[in-house]
C-alpha cells in the first residue's frame, strides 16, 4: 500500500466514527482485488483482473442493490438478520446469495439482482450442525446492536462506492464486518469493528 493510500485510509478510520456516530466503530478501507473474489486461475493475474471485471460490470448493471437484496431476504422471516452477502454474476442469471439467522437456523436465499424475486426456494440448516467458529461468530452478531446493513451504508460512504458483498470475519480474536464495495474502478475492502464486539 502506498503512503497516500495509507494516510487516506488512516484518515478515513479516524474521521468516519465521527461522522456517522450511530455506525460501527471503525473502518479500515484497503484498495486492491480482495481475496473473496479472485478466480480460481492459479495465480494468473490477466485472468484474474478480467474475470472481476466481468463480474463488476454485471453488479453495475443490476436493478437490486446489496442492501435491497438483504432486506428482502430478511423479510421472509420476521426478525431474521442476515448474516453474509454476496453477488454472483458468473452463472447465468446475477443473483445476490443471502444468508440470514432466524431461530437457531441459517437460511440460504438466492435473490434475482434484476427482479428481486427469490430463486430456487429457499435452504436452511440449523447453526447446531455449524462448525464452533461459525456458531461463536453468529452468537457475537446477535449480541451487538448494529447489523451487517449498518456496516454495508458505512462502507459505502466510507470507499464511496457501492457493496458488493459483505459479512463477518474474526481477525486475531476480533469480530469485524467485512464489506467488498465497487468504487470507480477499483475494489475496496472495508473492515468495520462493531461497538460491543468481544475478542473470544
Amino acid at each position: 500500500m502506498t503512503t497516500a493510500k495509507r494516510r487516506t485510509s488512516q484518515l478515513l478510520a479516524i474521521a468516519l466514527p465521527l461522522l456517522l456516530i450511530a455506525a460501527p466503530a471503525e473502518a479500515t478501507v484497503t484498495t486492491g482485488t480482495p481475496t473473496a473474489l479472485h478466480s480460481d486461475t492459479d495465480g494468473d493475474a490477466e485472468a484474474d483482473r478480467q474475470a472481476v471485471s466481468r463480474e463488476i460490470e454485471r453488479f453495475r448493471s443490476s436493478s437490486i442493490s446489496i442492501s435491497q437484496a438483504m432486506a428482502i431476504a430478511e423479510a421472509r422471516h420476521a426478525g431474521a438478520t442476515t448474516a453474509d452477502v454476496s453477488f454472483d454474476g458468473g452463472s447465468g442469471v446475477p443473483v445476490y446469495r443471502v444468508k440470514t439467522v432466524h431461530n437457531d437456523r441459517i437460511w440460504r436465499h438466492t435473490i434475482n439482482a434484476a427482479t428481486g424475486e427469490l430463486v430456487g426456494g429457499e435452504a436452511a440448516l440449523p447453526l447446531s450442525e455449524l462448525d464452533h467458529d461459525d456458531r461463536s461468530n453468529l452468537a457475537a452478531l446477535s449480541a451487538i446492536r448494529h447489523r451487517l446493513a449498518d456496516a454495508v451504508r458505512v462502507a459505502e460512504h466510507a470507499a464511496s462506492g457501492k457493496a458488493i458483498s459483505g459479512g463477518l470475519v474474526r481477525e486475531r480474536g476480533r469480530l469485524n464486518f467485512s464489506i467488498v464495495v465497487v468504487s470507480g474502478d477499483d475494489l475496496k475492502e472495508v473492515t468495520l469493528e462493531p461497538p460491543g464486539a468481544r475478542p473470544r
